[in-house]
């Protein structure tokens, strides 16, 4: 047994991939060492710094050998195949100082692993890209999904970078580990040292290179550049991967500011090297950093500085949020607010004594081992109002003139950052307090300005620039006058200022005018050009009808239905119109009022004109006709079998719907004949006196039917039974025969039948409509009891087919139950005449014999019990 697991564990060491789940970070460096063993060469020393967290649990161990590929990146092609390169030493990496006080300290334990070679390189322009590439970071990383692998490199530099004479060493990055806790301020020290003291080195945040085609811990064919970002999640990003309040100094390489939640977080670092101004190469680590679950005291206030330029009042809280702060001293250093110059409230709010820059500290835990302080300056600057106007609309290619009129009571505006909205170009911005802008297209402009005070107060604020093809300009609609008179043209500008030109110089007084009197004898068109005060042009045109008179025709007299409305038609080219009588139109100068006459007749007068002195008139008069009044008849009830007249009224033109029973629908009083239910007849009526509208009106006829019920139709009794008729239907009743009945005008008598007989019954109502119905009555001289068959063939041809007991002189059955022959009970009932199908469950049960028990009482009140087997036939 032990044997097979042995050979289980090394097969699957074999021939299971290797994964290796450990890597939390790396870095590749380089020194030259020399030149090289070719001609034109140098050599290097290459050293891959690989990261490993000891803390996990069931890690692979710092891989044996690592595969790294040389790229030439002249061509981007692989150069000397790629090297197998071993591990060549470990170390523990160092941790930082333990912050004080520090509550639930995370266990922080790395292991950077060594991979050590040299290499010859022949000199090219661009230089050589140097690789190594896994499949598998650690898993529950914050910022990027599981699975993701990672990509290593350095580059060396070429010709196009040093001159001819220049070595270049890489930078290398500082190995401490420093405690992080989860939204608290924090410090991570990604500072470089290069080995080439004159380079300036620049720090930056970047992007973490995924695994490319690895997908095993061993892979073996780095590929060439160019790589890939990772995929940022959960809202990070390679320039914020910790979130946005943390960033990094460019001059220092020191990352700070305020922790995200717990967890791990991918984070990579690119540390750029100038040269006497010149760009020699980029060097980057990729790290994971741990955010623990720990806390500590302490206390921070905002950096650079507070500010308030709206009013004196400034509220305060302590940016590190923490259950271990636990007192609060406050100093507004504000000693002109008296005894509100201190506070212990965790947020407090100081109103300042005046404006001005102040300290203010805060303490927590004051005299405690744990206590921490902050200082922050505050500046107090009240009445600061930015704002800023512009010379739009404003045509395209003409500059915009943007003017700041910012106002600041204790403080000088000094700095102006413009952006004109432009998205057609880069060069849309300004400095300078009061600058213009042409833009080169017409449409709508966002424009930006920010402005700042020389005392730091600062704001942001927009203004929509409306850029237009040509100024805003119109003149008044296309018009006409009569031969004999004077017209006044207008011309409107969007803005104040500019001049206009009129043409032709024809019958106007003055061409400059923005409204000028003409009076053309012909009908004529005047241009019109307008200029603004910043060059912007406009060309707009009106035609002047010239006539001899005004032309009118109104429509033919009409008739309508009373309360309706008819709009009054009239064809003239009139300018002016005015109609009377005013109280039933709804405009009286409008072309085509609507009217609302309420007399039987009314004339409408219009004068139609265009001056004073051009003018007609004429009439429209409109009759008025009131509506027919429809009326259908009462609603009616009828026996069922019967007909009954229909009787509308108020018109000369009717029309029934539906038509169904009618003997005819277009005629006041159809007969509706034998209608079967309850039917609702609409009576449609017109007249012939001028109102062509129809009324409607609606009448019911309701139709009687008597549902006569005598009983079962079927019934047995047995000699001296009595037998209790009981009769539904409606109100009045009559049996016949009256033989050995105790009434015939009941609608219950009881019958004490000698031999079989059929009674009949009529049921009517107060109106004469009646039912009839029969009930069989069959006399046997026997005892009450139950008869039960012996056979029954369940096979469903009408004969037959049900088992149950013939209960003659039964008043009730109490239980009527089979079995098969195991004793399991096949059917059921309490009613006289149900039955057994022959089925159970649904399935029909096979040939054979079954028992049966009934019990029930006579009509005497007795109780009878009886049992016995029935044979089912198939």
């Amino acid at each position: 047994m032990k044997k097979g697991l042995l050979i289980l564990i090394v097969f699957t060491a074999i021939f299971s991939p290797v994964f290796a789940k450990h890597i939390t970070g790396g870095e590749m460096i380089y020194d030259y060492i020399g030149p090289g063993s070719t001609a034109n060469s140098k050599r290097y020393t290459v050293t891959l710094r690989l990261f490993r967290d000891d803390n996990c649990v069931s890690c692979a161990n710092m891989p044996g050998s690592v595969t790294i590929g040389v790229f030439n990146n002249d061509n981007n092609t692989a150069f000397g195949g790629y090297l197998d390169v071993p591990r060549t030493s470990t170390e523990s990496l160092p941790l930082n100082s333990l912050p004080s006080c520090i509550v639930n300290p995370p266990i922080l334990m790395y292991t950077a692993g060594y991979y050590v070679f040299e290499v010859d390189l022949p000199e090219n322009d661009k230089g050589y890209t140097l690789t190594y590439q896994t499949c598998c970071r650690i898993d529950a990383i914050e910022n990027i999904p599981d699975g993701v692998g990672a990509t290593y490199i350095t580059v060396i530099p070429g010709k196009n970078s040093l001159d001819i004479t220049d070595r270049d060493n890489s930078p290398r990055f500082s190995l401490g580990i420093s405690v992080v806790c989860y939204n608290k301020p924090f410090t991570l020290d990604f500072s470089a040292v290069d080995p080439d003291s004159e380079d300036v080195l620049v720090y930056s945040l970047c992007d973490a290179y995924n695994g490319g085609g690895a997908r095993l811990s061993d892979y073996t064919t780095p590929a060439a550049p160019d790589y890939i970002s990772v995929n940022y999640i959960n809202g990070f990003s390679s320039s914020q991967p910790l979130g946005p309040l943390a960033s990094i100094n460019p001059n220092t390489g020191i990352i700070s500011g305020i922790a995200p939640n717990a967890g791990k977080y991918v984070v990579s670092v690119c540390v750029a090297s100038y040269r006497r101004g010149k760009l020699i190469a980029s060097h980057r680590k990729d790290f994971i950093i741990s955010v623990a679950a720990c806390d500590l005291p302490g206390a921070k206030l905002v950096t650079p500085y507070y500010i308030n330029c709206d009013s004196y009042l400034v509220n305060f809280t302590n940016l590190i949020e923490s259950p271990l702060n636990l007192t609060f001293d406050w100093s507004f250093g504000d000693p002109g607010s008296g005894a509100n110059n201190t506070s212990k409230l965790p947020a407090p709010g100081h109103n300042f004594s005046d404006t001005g820059i102040y300290f203010v500290k805060l303490v927590v835990n004051k005299g405690s081992a744990c206590a921490d302080s902050a200082i922050a300056p505050v500046r107090i600057f009240p009445g600061f109002f930015p704002a800023f106007k512009q010379t739009t609309p404003m045509c395209k290619g003409f500059p915009v003139q943007f003017t700041d009129i910012t106002t600041a009571t204790f403080s000088t505006p000094s700095n102006w950052k413009w952006d004109f909205g432009d998205p057609s170009v880069g060069t849309d911005v300004s400095t300078i307090k009061n600058p213009t802008y042409t833009y080169a297209a017409s449409g709508k402009y966002v424009a930006t300005l920010i402005v700042s005070t020389n005392k730091g107060c600062i704001d942001t604020l927009t203004n929509d620039v409306d850029i237009v093809d040509k100024p805003p300009f119109g003149v008044t609609n296309d018009t006409l006058i009569c031969i004999v008179d004077t017209l006044q043209l207008i011309a409107k500008a969007g803005i104040p200022g500019g001049n206009v030109t009129w043409s032709p110089n024809y019958n106007i007084n003055n061409i400059n005018s923005f409204t000028p009197l003409v009076s053309p004898n012909v009908t004529t068109i005047y241009h019109v050009q307008f200029k603004d005060n910043f060059g912007c042009v406009a060309n707009d045109s009106v035609k002047v009808n010239v006539v001899n008179d005004v032309s009118l025709q109104a429509a033919n007299d009409t008739s309508i239905c009373r309360t309706d409305n008819v709009r009054l038609q009239i064809i003239s080219d009139a300018l002016y119109y005015t109609w009377t009588p005013a109280a039933t139109l709804d405009n009286t100068t409008v072309k085509n009022p609507l009217a609302l006459p309420t007399a039987a007749l009314t004339t409408y007068h219009v004068v139609a004109s265009i001056s004073k002195k051009c003018f007609k008139a004429d009439d429209i008069i409109v009759k008025t006709v009131p509506y027919p009044v429809a009326y259908a008849g009462a609603d009616t009830s009828i026996c069922f079998g019967k007909s009954v007249t229909l009787n509308a009224s108020g018109g000369s033109i009717y029309s029934w719907r539906p038509t169904a029973f009618l003997n005819d629908p277009n005629i006041a009083n159809p007969i509706a004949q034998n209608p079967t239910a309850r039917i609702t007849y609409i009576v449609t009526v017109k007249d012939t006196l001028g109102c062509p509208k129809p009324k409607t009106d609606t009448m019911t006829v309701t139709v009687i039917i008597i549902h006569a019920d005598a009983g079962p139709r079927d019934t047995s009794v047995v000699q001296d039974q009595p037998l209790q008729l009981n009769a539904t239907g409606s109100i009045n009743y009559l049996w016949s025969p009256a033989t050995w009945l105790s009434s015939t005008t009941i609608f219950n008598p009881v019958s004490l039948p000698q031999g079989n007989i059929e009674y009949a019954l009529r049921v009517s109502d107060a109106q004469g409509c009646f039912g009839l119905d029969t009930i069989n009555v069959r006399f046997y001289k026997v005892q009450p009891d139950l008869y039960v068959p012996s056979a029954f063939t369940p096979n469903g041809d009408g004969t037959n087919d049900i088992f149950r007991p013939i209960a003659l002189g039964i008043k009730s059955l109490e239980v009527f139950a089979v079995y098969n022959r195991w004793g399991q009970l096949v059917y059921t009932t309490s009613q006289i005449g149900q039955g057994w199908d022959g089925k159970l469950k649904g399935a029909g049960q096979p040939t054979g014999t079954f028992v049966w028990y009934a019990e029930a009482t006579d009509y005497r009140g007795k109780k009878i019990k009886r049992k016995g087997s029935v044979i089912l036939i198939r």
